[in-house]
Protein backbone atom coordinates (compact mmCIF):
# COMPACT_ATOMS: atom_id res chain seq x y z
CA UNK A 1 0.00 0.00 0.00
CA UNK A 2 1.09 3.56 -0.53
CA UNK A 3 1.46 6.22 2.14
CA UNK A 4 -2.04 7.65 1.59
CA UNK A 5 -3.62 4.27 2.24
CA UNK A 6 -1.50 3.76 5.36
CA UNK A 7 -2.63 7.18 6.53
CA UNK A 8 -6.28 6.28 5.98
CA UNK A 9 -5.98 2.90 7.69
CA UNK A 10 -4.19 4.26 10.76
CA UNK A 11 -5.69 7.74 11.06
CA UNK A 12 -2.16 9.19 11.12
CA UNK A 13 -1.29 12.08 8.84
CA UNK A 14 1.03 11.60 5.89
CA UNK A 15 3.31 14.22 7.41
CA UNK A 16 3.57 12.19 10.63
CA UNK A 17 4.27 8.99 8.68
CA UNK A 18 7.12 10.74 6.85
CA UNK A 19 8.42 11.98 10.21
CA UNK A 20 8.34 8.42 11.57
CA UNK A 21 10.42 7.37 8.59
CA UNK A 22 12.91 10.20 9.24
CA UNK A 23 13.15 8.99 12.85
CA UNK A 24 13.78 5.41 11.64
CA UNK A 25 10.53 4.15 13.15
CA UNK A 26 9.17 3.11 9.76
CA UNK A 27 11.22 1.63 6.94
CA UNK A 28 9.06 1.37 3.84
CA UNK A 29 10.23 -0.22 0.66
CA UNK A 30 10.79 2.18 -2.21
CA UNK A 31 9.75 1.61 -5.78
CA UNK A 32 12.09 2.71 -8.55
CA UNK A 33 9.79 5.70 -8.95
CA UNK A 34 10.58 6.68 -5.36
CA UNK A 35 7.10 5.91 -4.04
CA UNK A 36 6.97 4.40 -0.56
CA UNK A 37 5.32 0.97 -0.25
CA UNK A 38 4.00 -0.31 3.08
CA UNK A 39 2.73 -3.69 4.18
CA UNK A 40 0.01 -4.76 6.59
CA UNK A 41 2.61 -5.09 9.36
CA UNK A 42 3.24 -1.35 9.05
CA UNK A 43 -0.36 -0.67 10.10
CA UNK A 44 0.30 -2.48 13.38
CA UNK A 45 3.67 -0.76 13.73
CA UNK A 46 2.12 2.70 13.33
CA UNK A 47 -0.52 1.80 15.93
CA UNK A 48 2.24 0.81 18.34
CA UNK A 49 4.15 4.01 17.62
CA UNK A 50 1.02 6.01 18.36
CA UNK A 51 0.45 4.15 21.64
CA UNK A 52 4.04 4.70 22.75
CA UNK A 53 3.92 8.39 21.81
CA UNK A 54 0.68 8.72 23.77
CA UNK A 55 2.49 7.16 26.75
CA UNK A 56 4.93 10.06 26.60
CA UNK A 57 7.93 8.29 25.11
CA UNK A 58 10.32 10.05 22.75
CA UNK A 59 10.86 8.80 19.23
CA UNK A 60 14.44 7.88 20.21
CA UNK A 61 13.15 5.57 22.95
CA UNK A 62 10.45 4.20 20.69
CA UNK A 63 13.08 3.31 18.09
CA UNK A 64 14.81 1.15 20.71
CA UNK A 65 11.60 -0.37 22.08
CA UNK A 66 9.78 -1.29 18.85
CA UNK A 67 12.06 -4.19 17.87
CA UNK A 68 11.53 -5.66 21.35
CA UNK A 69 7.74 -5.57 21.35
CA UNK A 70 6.15 -8.96 20.83
CA UNK A 71 2.47 -9.84 20.57
CA UNK A 72 1.29 -12.52 22.97
CA UNK A 73 -2.20 -13.91 23.48
CA UNK A 74 -2.68 -11.65 26.53
CA UNK A 75 -1.18 -8.48 25.06
CA UNK A 76 2.17 -6.93 24.24
CA UNK A 77 5.37 -7.89 25.99
CA UNK A 78 8.99 -6.84 25.77
CA UNK A 79 11.46 -9.43 24.56
CA UNK A 80 14.44 -7.27 25.65
CA UNK A 81 14.77 -7.52 29.42
CA UNK A 82 17.26 -4.64 29.56
CA UNK A 83 14.53 -2.17 28.58
CA UNK A 84 12.28 -3.02 31.51
CA UNK A 85 14.23 -0.92 34.02
CA UNK A 86 14.25 2.01 31.60
CA UNK A 87 10.49 1.79 31.10
CA UNK A 88 9.94 1.52 34.84
CA UNK A 89 11.99 4.71 35.30
CA UNK A 90 9.93 6.41 32.59
CA UNK A 91 6.73 5.34 34.33
CA UNK A 92 8.01 6.70 37.65
CA UNK A 93 8.85 10.02 36.01
CA UNK A 94 5.31 10.21 34.58
CA UNK A 95 3.79 9.42 37.97
CA UNK A 96 5.95 12.10 39.57
CA UNK A 97 4.77 14.64 36.99
CA UNK A 98 1.15 13.61 37.63
CA UNK A 99 1.64 14.15 41.37
CA UNK A 100 3.10 17.59 40.71
CA UNK A 101 0.19 18.48 38.43
CA UNK A 102 -2.33 17.31 41.02
CA UNK A 103 -0.65 19.50 43.64
CA UNK A 104 -0.82 22.44 41.23
CA UNK A 105 -4.53 21.83 40.61
CA UNK A 106 -5.16 21.68 44.37
CA UNK A 107 -3.30 24.96 44.91
CA UNK A 108 -5.11 26.65 42.03
CA UNK A 109 -8.47 25.40 43.30
CA UNK A 110 -7.74 26.86 46.73
CA UNK A 111 -6.92 30.24 45.17
CA UNK A 112 -10.08 30.17 43.05
CA UNK A 113 -12.27 29.24 46.02
CA UNK A 114 -10.76 32.00 48.16
CA UNK A 115 -11.38 34.61 45.47
CA UNK A 116 -14.58 36.63 45.32
CA UNK A 117 -16.98 35.72 42.55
Amino acid sequence: MRIGELSRRTGVSIRSLRYYEEQHLLRPERLTSGYRVYGDADVVRVQRIQALLAAGLSTQKIERILPCMMQHRDGLRLSCADLRAELEAERKALLDRIATLRASVTALSAIIEASPR
